[in-house]
């Protein structure tokens, strides 16, 4: 299985004049892309070896300067614009006739750049330009674990820095092996459950905080500037953006999805995900009019969340399955009976009167269910192992849930091996 991933490296503040030869060749690549949208939308072409055929003469005669190519990945950008805003507009999503091209970022194929580790060299009007990088971490770890660079790459002008955006993707042959056994994971606003090794571990994620916390930021700076200046204002504006409320949310659902693979990986062990609708915050909202809960389930990415885990996952090879999460936190895996909720998160079977934590249940349903689509059978009082020794499902062992705070796994590449490590917190009731 070939697996992507797209790099993103900014260059050095470049000269004024090499600045205009790029502001130049963006303006040129705009208005074909424009050119060839329109032509597609009217004539509802989404193929690219199609438009390529109707449009290249044209677009070679437009920009006769420019180096052939640039007519090859304008047609490619088209295309995959155009089939997006189609397939929106039957779904009725669309609210104009035709797309805007807003934000152009130029493709390039191996025809128009050259690469070494530090620069770039892309063909221009104006011959062949070279443009040196700012390399980061990221980056040279990429390039150095056995990712091979791909033929193709985007640049972007980022105009207030006078700078060069540029995406390189990398890629790389992995191969999936034979699952032995499964890591159920369960998504919710303010944790995520991931049972290992019949262990219930709850990673505190603190969602809820951090969202009311920038909610609150955000109103304050609004409120501040809009009396100052307005409510169409550039000030306000680069302060919302200093935030980094995006980066950082980011930076934790990447560090627990590689947490989570990582420990399957170990195990030769696959991932269980609930099977969730794209748009999963819109039903969750039916019926809901308070604007800071809304605000609040828009915010939790639960889908984020899972993404982050699948791409990590297909980078390293770990088998991913998704299952119907219909009723895992409300059914006893034992009896099969309904759970009676005493509090918000605790609740008691009600034929064998087990104590089960709402998100542990979730997670050995899931894994249940994995069980079930794999062709294994239902787990059976006593088929559990714990520390190679024989344990009843729904014992202690099984249904306590371990708690591990987020300032704690944050700064982990991997779950501990002690065990008194790894497990400091139990959840209270």
């Amino acid at each position: 299985m070939r697996v992507a991933k797209t790099v993103v490296l900014k260059s050095e503040k470049l000269p004024k004049k090499v600045f205009k030869i790029f502001v130049e060749l963006e303006g040129m690549y705009r208005e074909m892309l424009l050119q060839t949208v329109l032509f597609a939308v009217r004539n509802e072409i989404t193929s690219f070896v199609k438009l390529k055929a109707e449009k290249y003469r044209f677009l070679r005669e437009l920009y006769s300067q420019l180096p052939s190519h640039y007519a090859y990945t304008v047609c490619q950008d088209s295309a995959l614009r155009v089939k997006s805003f189609l397939k929106r507009k039957k779904k009725g999503f669309a609210k104009k006739e035709y797309p805007e091209v807003r934000n152009v970022s130029m493709w390039l194929d191996d025809h128009l750049w050259r690469a070494g580790l530090s620069f770039i060299k892309i063909a221009t009007h104006k011959g062949w330009v070279e443009v040196l990088l700012e390399t980061h971490k990221h980056y040279w770890k990429t390039v150095n674990s056995g990712w091979k660079l791909a033929s193709q790459a985007r640049i972007k002008l980022d105009k207030k820095e006078r700078r060069l955006i540029v995406f390189l993707t990398f890629f790389k042959d992995v191969e999936q092996y034979e699952v032995k056994s499964w890591i159920s994971v369960d998504v919710n606003e303010d944790n995520v459950t991931a049972l290992i090794d019949f262990a219930p571990i709850i990673f505190e994620t603190n969602q809820k905080k951090t969202t009311l916390g920038y909610y609150y930021r955000r109103k304050r700076v609004q409120e501040k500037w809009d009396k100052k200046l307005g409510s169409r204002n550039g000030k306000k504006k680069g302060i919302l953006r200093k935030l980094r409320e995006k980066n950082k949310k980011r930076d934790i659902r990447n560090k627990l999805a590689k947490i989570i693979v990582e420990e399957a990986r170990k195990r030769n062990a696959g991932i269980v995900l609930e099977k969730l609708p794209k748009n999963v915050p819109r039903k969750m909202l039916e019926g809901i009019n308070d604007k800071q809960l809304r605000h609040r389930i828009y915010q939790s990415a639960f889908l984020g969340v899972q993404r982050a885990i699948e791409g990590k996952a297909r980078e390293y090879g770990v088998p991913v399955i998704k299952v119907n999460p219909k009723n895992t936190s409300r059914i006893c895996p034992i009896h099969n009976a309904p759970v009676k909720y005493e509090s918000d998160r605790f609740g008691v079977c009600s034929v064998g009167g087990e104590v089960w934590h709402r998100d542990v249940l979730a997670v050995w349903n899931l894994y249940l269910r994995a069980l079930q689509s794999d062709g294994g059978d239902a787990l059976s009082s006593g088929d559990v192992f714990v520390d190679g020794s024989p344990v009843p499902l729904g014992s202690t062992a099984t249904s306590e849930a371990i708690w591990i705070e987020k300032s704690r796994w944050l700064r982990w590449n991997s779950l501990p091996l002690i065990h008194s490590d790894t497990y400091p917190y139990k959840t209270k009731r």
